[in-house]
């Protein structure tokens, strides 16, 4: 499947799950390591596994293979990596945190120092 096809797949999989402010970015030429980044939001641990692993299920359904899946275990944050496409599904307060669209658009603002994170 070509990446516009799995992007298009992605969407609509997440909006499906009620995947919450869904934004998908082009990173080609600013990578090497995919073509395009979708982050979504979910509501709550659950939510956020339960959409990143329909998002999986539907990849491998229209065969591609998920590379790997990491972050089930907590919830908060779980990437998908289709090869192309890397999908990133955070609760509201991780994605506000970490900011991935301001990053990879290359937008700047004020530097913060980050505060210690919790060991889980």
């Amino acid at each position: 499947m070509n990446a516009d096809k799995l992007v298009k797949l992605v969407v609509n999989t997440l909006d499906d799950g009620k995947g919450k402010d869904i934004t998908v970015m082009d990173v080609r030429g600013k990578t090497s390591m995919t073509d395009f980044m979708v982050v979504a939001s979910g509501t709550s641990e659950r939510h956020v596994k339960s959409l990143a692993g329909h998002v999986a299920e539907e990849a491998k359904k229209n065969e591609t293979q998920p590379i790997g899946v990491e972050g089930e275990d907590v919830g908060e944050w779980v990437l998908v990596d289709l090869g192309e496409v890397i999908v990133h599904v955070m609760k509201p307060q991780i994605r506000d945190f970490y900011q991935l669209e301001k990053l990879w658009r290359g937008e700047s603002g004020p530097v913060e120092t980050l505060p210690e994170l919790p060991v889980h």
